[in-house]
């Protein structure tokens, strides 16, 4: 199915997608980061699914969440009546548990399921056995129960059942995994987890601070968000999945389910300004165990618990998403030289501190330490935010944020009392400020470039204004939005650089979506310099690529009308709760889809 037809479960260590025909196509235990049991999603049924709704096989008539929740359900209309699939992971006490309730909502309609259960990402077939009444699927270190209120028939290597529901009638089914060497877990009870799971979401969701007018889109972002929060650590993941494609067949595959401290730090900045001080301390706290050590060695990913090995692999025997090869797991980027995370990272501990969060001299010092290494290291050549593959660069964007950390530092000491060389760090600050005006800055064209010395654009030059490097209303930034709403808008969305024969800068072939976040930033600017009714426009129709249940993959591809890359994104999610809080701030009285 198009990742449009994908809604998202979870438990906050790992995450499910369900298809709109009610197929779990993909899901990773016990972590985010772990070898996935359903991999149909990047290769064929053959790899592992577990399909459960009404005989024939059909999308759903209609989904949604349970308000304020991440409990998904989904309704199908027959001849003979109305039947309702309500899917959900219970936050996790010990075991993960995907819990499926069919509900007889009218009549008397047929239904079918077929579990297929592949572990190692869809490669090893399991040895299935039947224990009083119940499944169990083993396979090397994995293990995994179906606890089902009818019987299923094994064949072809998967389990079929097919049953009759009435109206009134409530059958769940629960799938819970653990280590094969221990013994089956106890079984939960499916109504008090059901009630437990709605509880904890909406008790979640009552803290968001957020109140203008577009509050569901907002809400749901950050409830997606949430999701993709490593509970155990505190860390963040980019998201839940590997490999679905930037171009549909193409080769610009990658593995998100690890914790870029550029995506964790912008999620962080997302809920802390719509109140959700706790997750900052918890990331605080991962981030200082995962970064401890040398600065020289700090990296720009790491796995959930701060793992920082994350080799990068092909399976050769998925065909991949859409026959998008190859299908990578790992991530050969967390080699990558990328000076911008500094900045994130200095900005983010800064904006905690000032929302309230409680001093810490450890991470103060470590933050040093940090400082320390921009100092030496700003005037390299690096990789970018994007990641490129091709060779490094002096990018304009990693250098302004060398520019925030600087400013940042300097701020700590000015606002919370912190000793460091402040004056020092001043001098730098300038420094580094004239550089990037003198040597990124193209007076002809009037705009900020790519790299010093080159003539692209990016779309990452919208982060001028918006970390404070030059005011929105510069004549320099003026040119820079309007240069890049004139080269790199594809169908109305912005591209994330011009991408060429004759441009090597990120060294892959192919071409790829308009980057989401990208827009997001272009609707932010605009609001920033007056812009509210434009900014409203572009805002509102980023907001009608969200699918049904509200969530966006990393990339929109104009050329098929269609969301593309890892999904859900959340990349693609924390600048649209900050583009909508700055929509409000800049037109408040304005609601959605209300005259001006």
């Amino acid at each position: 199915m198009r990742l449009e037809d994908y809604a998202l479960i979870g438990d906050m260590q790992s995450a499910a997608l369900v298809a709109r025909d009610g197929s779990i196509d993909w899901l990773c235990l016990p972590r985010f980061d772990s070898p996935s049991c359903f991999t149909s999603l990047l290769g064929n049924e053959r790899n592992g699914h577990w399909w459960l709704g009404p005989a024939g096989r059909r999308p759903a008539d209609r989904r949604r969440y349970r308000p304020d929740t991440l409990i998904l359900e989904s309704e199908w209309d027959t001849p003979t009546g109305t039947v309702r699939v309500v899917d959900f992971m219970p936050p996790r006490d010990r075991n993960p548990d995907v819990v499926r309730i069919v509900e007889g909502v009218s009549g008397s309609v047929e239904v079918s399921t077929v579990l297929r259960v592949r572990f190692d990402y869809g490669r090893i077939v399991p040895w299935v056995r039947r224990t009083d009444g119940h499944l169990q699927a083993i396979g090397g270190p994995d293990s995994v129960w179906l606890h089902a209120p009818v019987p299923l028939k094994g064949g072809d290597y998967a389990h079929r059942a097919t049953f009759t529901v009435n109206a009134g009638d409530r059958l769940p089914f629960v799938f819970t995994w653990h280590p094969s060497h221990e013994p089956m877990p106890p079984r939960i009870e499916c109504d008090d987890q059901l009630a437990e799971t709605e509880s904890f979401w909406r008790d979640w969701v009552a803290r968001c601070s957020y109140q203008g007018p577009y509050r569901e889109a907002v809400v749901r972002s950050l409830i997606t968000l949430k999701a993709l929060t490593y509970a155990p650590t505190g860390g963040i993941v980019a998201a839940p999945t590997t490999s679905l494609p930037e171009d549909i067949g193409g080769v610009r595959n990658w593995d998100y389910r690890f914790c870029w401290l550029r995506d964790a730090t912008l999620t962080l900045d997302a809920l802390i300004s719509n109140g959700y001080l706790e997750e900052a301390a918890d990331w605080r706290s991962w981030l200082l165990r995962a970064i401890a050590g040398r600065p020289q060695d700090l990296q720009i990913m790491y796995g959930v618990a701060g793992e920082r090995r994350l080799p990068e692999l092909r399976l050769d025997w998925l065909d991949g998403y859409e026959d998008s090869r190859p299908v990578r797991i790992g991530n050969e980027a967390v080699r990558q030289l990328q000076l911008d995370v500094y900045g994130e990272v200095m900005n983010s501990l800064f904006v905690s501190r000032t929302r309230g969060l409680a001093a810490d001299d450890r991470a103060w010092t470590i933050q040093r330490q940090l400082l320390d290494y921009v100092e030496e290291h700003w005037d390299e050549p690096d990789e970018g935010l994007w990641e490129v593959r091709g060779p490094r660069r002096h990018f304009v964007h990693s250098k302004v944020m060398c520019w925030a950390a600087l400013d940042r530092a300097v701020k700590y000491v000015e606002r919370f009392g912190r000793t460091g060389p402040v004056d020092r760090w001043r001098t730098l600050r300038d420094t580094v400020h004239a550089e990037i005006c003198a040597k990124g800055y193209d007076p002809r064209r009037n705009t900020f470039t790519q790299s010093y010395g080159s003539s692209e654009l990016d779309a990452a030059l919208l982060m001028i204004p918006m970390v404070g490097f030059l005011p929105p209303d510069d004549p320099r930034v003026v040119g820079t939005v309007a240069a890049i709403e004139k080269e790199l808008m594809s169908d109305g969305f912005v591209l994330r650089y011009p991408l060429a024969e004759d441009n090597d800068v990120d060294g892959l072939p192919g071409g790829e979506g308009a980057f989401l976040a990208c827009s997001f930033w272009l609707v932010e600017v605009m609001a920033m310099q007056g812009r509210a009714e434009e900014a409203k426009d572009l805002f509102e129709r980023l907001l009608a690529l969200r699918n049904d249940v509200g969530l966006l993959a990393e990339e929109y591809d104009p050329r098929y009308g269609r969301l593309v890359g890892n999904f859900p994104q959340a990349f693609s999610h924390v600048p649209l709760v900050h583009a909508a809080r700055a929509l409000s701030a800049a037109h408040p009285e304005t609601a959605p889809g209300t005259p001006s």
